[in-house]
């Protein structure tokens, strides 16, 4: 006779295990026999994507019907589902990660119900993500034990975000927030504040302001070009050692960064409108990143895409850069390699220099070669 090895190992051992796998098939293991049955409250991780669940074959819920009725039995079986499997949890802690992505469901109240139970079970990471827009109650979305928070596309905190009230996790320490909608920029803010301990802050698509006194690394991704005058931006984070921003120039920067260390800039020119009507280079059009470079002028470590190069050429007066003792850069454009050897110059204690050179590189053989000469002239190392 077979011996069922699996069955016969310790319970916490089979909570592990049933983590590991889809959280459908890790309540399908309920109704394997006696032994299973209650083992779904020791699973530590949940995932509840809908396009796993009902579209197995495709990636993100791509050419699934679209008809109305076939999108609402999907709903309901979706629903069904969460409701059903956090029953069978009963009131068993989720000490690692819940994870939510839903994308016909639109009953906010049970969403928020679900949102509450990980919460109140005291869940560690809380990945959102939805294609509609569903709001996110903020009188319930606290939690003393959260440390990481991911909020995507469709949600967007709700109601009023006040600091005596709404968002707070005092014990989150990354946040990422992908797209959501806020109503203002107090709002953004209010939230932040609600996450005292926030030590990692990742942005993609935001309202150009932000300010945090603790968080210590930030990520910011926008990547829209379609307004012509950027606004400006507004960055107090006097904590920040690391800086990671990609984004078209804003119009101007109002920046406190007093403990950076690194940043890695990827700022990009709005390419139809390099030059004014008579053919010049307009001021006014491109912005300028000279406050952001002075904000910055004390870091250590400094990374530059092609595009940032172009933009220090034709936006920025460079200050010294004292403290600068690792730059690396790529450069495909031919203005790029213009502005290296001003670059060069404002960075006196320059240790090493990491180039990469992209494909353009043949057109571009004797600006290359010359800024590598001035800088070897003075005791550069490059890899």
């Amino acid at each position: 006779m077979d011996t069922d090895l699996i069955s016969n190992l310790p319970d916490d051992v089979l909570g592990k295990i049933l983590s590991l796998v889809p959280t459908k098939l890790a309540a399908a293991t309920s109704v394997l026999s006696k032994r299973w049955r209650n083992l779904l409250p020791l699973v530590d991780s949940l995932d509840f994507d809908e396009t796993m669940l009902f579209y197995p074959d495709n990636k993100d819920g791509e050419d699934e019907a679209s008809s109305y009725e076939s999108g609402q039995r999907r709903r309901h079986s979706f629903s069904h589902f969460v409701d059903k499997t956090l029953a069978l949890l009963s009131n068993a802690p989720l000490t690692e990660k819940f994870s939510l992505k839903c994308y016909h469901e639109s009953d906010g109240a049970r969403i928020n119900r679900w949102i509450r139970t990980a919460l109140e079970r005291g869940c560690l990471e809380l990945n959102l993500e939805a294609a509609n827009y569903l709001p996110i109650d903020s009188q319930y979305f606290t939690s003393n034990t959260l440390v990481k928070l991911t909020i995507s596309d469709g949600f967007y905190p709700g109601g009023h975000l006040l600091p005596f009230g709404g968002v707070f996790f005092p014990a989150l320490k990354t946040l990422t927030l992908v797209s959501v909608c806020f109503t203002s920029v107090e709002m953004i803010n209010f939230f932040i504040h609600g996450c005292p301990a926030l030590e990692e802050l990742f942005l993609c698509v935001w309202m150009q302001y932000m300010s945090s006194p603790n968080v210590k690394r930030v990520t910011i991704t926008s990547d829209f070009d379609d307004d012509i005058q950027r606004p400006s931006m507004v960055l107090k984070t006097p904590s920040l050692v690391y800086l990671d921003y990609s984004s078209y120039v804003a119009g101007n920067y109002y920046v406190v960064l007093d403990s950076l260390v690194e940043a890695r800039l990827d700022l990009r020119l709005y390419e139809p409108i390099i030059y004014d009507e008579d053919g010049l280079w307009n001021a006014e059009v491109f912005g300028n990143i000279t406050n952001l470079i002075e904000a910055i002028r004390t870091i250590k470590i400094l990374h530059l895409s092609p595009s940032s190069l172009e933009v220090f050429y034709y936006c920025c007066d460079l200050p010294v850069l004292e403290d600068l003792v690792n730059l690396s850069i790529e450069s495909d454009k031919e203005k790029g390699w213009e502005v290296m050897p001003r670059l060069l110059n404002k960075s006196p204690n320059l240790q090493t220099l990491v180039v990469k050179v992209l494909s353009s590189f043949q057109e571009n053989t004797h600006k290359f070669c010359s800024f590598l000469s001035l800088y070897m002239s003075n005791g550069g190392v490059v890899s």
